[in-house]
This record gives C-alpha cells, structure tokens and sequence, in this order.
C-alpha cells in the first residue's frame, strides 16, 4: 500500500511539476516560439503532463537498485545510478513518442532540430536533463517520501486536493481520448503525422480572432469543428512544405 500512495503521489506530483517546467521552458528557451508567448504544453487541456508523473514514478523505482549497484566509490555509484535513471526515462519517452507517431499518428514534441536527436523523439539535451532530473530527485525527495506520505496521511485537506487531481485528470483524459480517433483518421487519409502543438496553436489562434482574447486553456472542439481545424492545418503544412522544397531547388541551383 505504501507503494500505491507513494507512486499516486509522485505521479500527480510530477504531472504538475513538469508542466510548469515545460511551460517556462517553452516561454523562454525553446526556438519554436520566438514570441516567447505561453504556451499550454501537451495533449491534455489541464496544467499536467503525465511523461513526467510517468518518470518521476520510474525513479522512485529505480532508486532502489542502489543497493544492487557494487560500485566501492560512492560518487561513481551515484553517476551509475543516474545514467540509468536517464537511460530508462529516455526509454520511456521514446516509446512513449515512437507509439504516438506510429499508432495515433500524432506528434507530441519534436526534436529534430537539436543535435544527435533521434527521429525527432529523444535527443541527448534532454537525457542530460533527465540525469539531472534524476539527480535532484534522488538528493531532494526521495530520502522524504515516507515522511511526505505520513504527512499527507494526517492533513486530509491536501489529500482531498490529491483526490481532485485525480477527478480531474481523468476526465480531461476521458475528454482528450475521444479526439484521437478523428485525428487518427485524419491524418491516416491524408498521409501525415499531425504535430499537435502546431494544432493547438491554431486552434488557438482562430479562438483569439473570433473572440477577441487570448486563451491559455483550449479545448479541441470549439470555436471550431475538430475537422475543420484539421482541414486548415492541413492546408498549412502542404503550404510549408512547398516553401521548404522551393527553397531547397534555389539552394542547389
């Protein structure tokens, strides 16, 4: 049972955390958005991501072959442990990338503009982040997950706010699921893999033209029908596409 709580724990956790850091990292520092605007990272609707509740729960797990590790140097122990933390995170995000892309068709970030990236999926930036990641995790928090959990046992006002979580993730992802299949479809008929960001982002800007404000939280369904949207997506990217290829016939000219 301590488990389960500590793995329900982390996860809602690590949902939340993560996207906050995703969303000040793609403020900030991602390339893709050079008007620094906010944006509202991931498939679901909500302010979580669940590939980081995902790993944070992954090295919680891990943590534990440290006393398997037979390493008599403590500080090469520690770098072991961390490489493998990465490692299996990074694993984690490429499956989890690969599936999408191959099965959804829909891709959730891409990487392929940063070096020894792999297929748009993983690259080496961010399994140093993950090392990192799994650095602070392992100094920070998990030495105080038992007393973070005995903690959380006796205030049942924050383990109500945890409960909430819970009900509400599920029905944003109840909510979320039901538009992969038209998206599936889509792009199955059109031979493309959709890039979901870019989706979001025109679906947001359509909603800011036709309400006259700007929106953080988008659903997929409005102001738009989910198909129409698709449609002009579609659009745009064979657009995109002609210009790439035009200006890839100027180069070798």
């Amino acid at each position: 049972m301590t488990t389960f709580l500590a793995l329900a724990f982390l996860f809602a956790v690590g949902s939340l955390c993560g996207w906050g850091i995703e969303v000040l990292f793609r403020h900030w520092f991602s390339g893709s958005n050079p008007e620094h605007r906010w944006v509202n990272p991931g498939f679901l609707v909500g302010p979580y991501l669940p590939l980081y509740g995902i790993a944070l729960c992954a090295l919680y797990l891990l943590a534990g072959l440290e006393s398997v590790i037979t390493i008599e140097t403590p500080w090469l122990e520690k770098l072991v442990l961390f490489a493998i933390m990465a490692a299996c995170v990074t694993a984690i995000e490429y499956f989890t990338g690969l599936f999408c892309i191959r099965v959804l068709r829909v891709r959730l970030w891409d990487y392929s503009k940063r070096r020894g990236n792999v297929q748009g999926i993983i690259c080496p930036l961010f399994t140093l982040f993950w090392a990192v990641l799994s650095a602070l995790y392992y100094f920070l928090i998990h030495p105080h997950i038992v007393d973070a959990l005995m903690w959380l046992s006796q205030n049942l006002a924050l383990s109500f706010v945890i409960g909430m979580f819970y009900g509400i993730f599920f029905v944003d992802l109840g909510y979320s699921i039901k538009l992969l299949p038209t998206i599936r479809r889509f792009a199955a008929e059109h031979e493309l893999v959709v890039r979901f960001e870019d989706l979001k982002e025109d679906v947001r800007s359509y909603a800011e033209v036709k309400t006259g404000k700007a929106k953080f939280f988008i659903l997929m369904h409005t102001p738009r029908p989910l198909v129409e949207q698709l449609t002009e997506y579609s659009k745009k990217l064979k657009e995109l596409n002609l210009k790439l290829k035009h200006r890839d016939d100027d180069k070798t000219e």
